[in-house]
């Protein structure tokens, strides 16, 4: 049984993505990594480079930046990446995407457990999502809570809508959850970068008048937006240790003064009351 793993990335520099470090987090357990490399205003290629394994294998690629509807490039450059793997699972990690190498052994097993029953067609894993800080997780409604990360290869797989997760054709894969996380960093940068971040990120999405009126013209971030937070209590990645250590940046949480809409407020009310997170969004079909 053999283990791909697959991404993309542009400006990883630029833009203080750990995408040096999400490949290096699964890289133990893949035969090969396959990562779609789109043209760039920095160094990201030459600091792939730098991971100096032979499971590396780079496509460089151009972004069709008038894709500007739904985040669809995103959805092309995964499909890129994912036609060029060759393994009989692909792992598929986003460049703010990082797995703990306490969870390794777990995935490992799943496959082996699942690798014959071909009603298996992906892996749902749980999410940690960080926000503002290393120290801070999104704990609202608003955060996802899982998403599929590993496939069956050669039926027909296709990343769907902004590329956070598959279907065949237009239907959901069937999926065992496997107990691992996905450890997202993609909020917790610097208040500039992050601001500058979302500037660029959002053309993916929105004209960039949508972008001047939501995003705005202020130099920082505003952190209040992030809802509702919880302190995080567990160890980060091994790979993540000098980032974490590296926060220079004033971060402070204060649940009276975060900005929540009163529906958002009121859902996660009954989600705490009840355990039930009303209207969640599945893009899966649990086995």
């Amino acid at each position: 049984m053999k283990l791909s793993g697959f991404s993309f990335i542009r400006n990883g520099i630029r833009f203080d993505y750990p995408f040096v470090e999400s490949i290096s987090s699964i890289l133990p357990i893949c035969g090969e990594f396959v990562v779609a490399v789109g043209a760039a205003d920095d160094d990201t290629i030459d600091r792939l480079r730098t991971i100096r394994s032979p499971k590396i294998k780079i496509i460089e690629t151009v972004w069709d930046d008038s894709m500007r509807t739904g985040g669809a490039v995103l959805a092309q450059q995964t499909n890129i990446a994912l036609s060029r793997v060759t393994g009989d699972w692909a792992f598929y990690l986003q460049a703010d995407e990082v797995v703990h190498e306490n969870d390794l052994p777990v995935i490992t097993s799943a496959l082996d457990r699942h690798h014959d029953n071909e009603k298996v067609e992906g892996l749902l894993f749980s999410y940690k999502h960080f926000y503002g800080s290393y120290r801070y997780v999104g704990t609202s409604r608003r955060w996802y809570r899982h998403e599929i990360r590993i496939v069956r290869n050669g039926i027909g797989v296709q990343s769907w809508g902004d590329a956070q997760g598959f279907r065949t054709g237009t239907r959901k894969l069937r999926v065992k959850p496997v107990e691992a996380s996905i450890y997202h960093y993609g909020w917790v940068k610097p208040p500039r970068q992050q601001q500058e971040k979302q500037r660029s990120f959002n053309r993916l999405w929105h004209p960039n008048r949508w972008v001047e009126d939501h995003v705005g013209r202020a130099e920082e971030y505003d952190y209040s937006q992030g809802g509702k937070l919880t302190e995080f209590a567990g160890t980060h990645p091994r790979v993540m240790k000098q980032r974490v250590e590296k926060e220079d940046w004033n971060f402070t949480y204060d649940p009276a003064r975060a900005q929540q809409p009163a529906g958002e407020k009121l859902l996660d009310w009954i989600e705490g009351k009840s355990g039930i997170r009303l209207g969640e969004y599945r893009n899966y079909t649990l086995l």
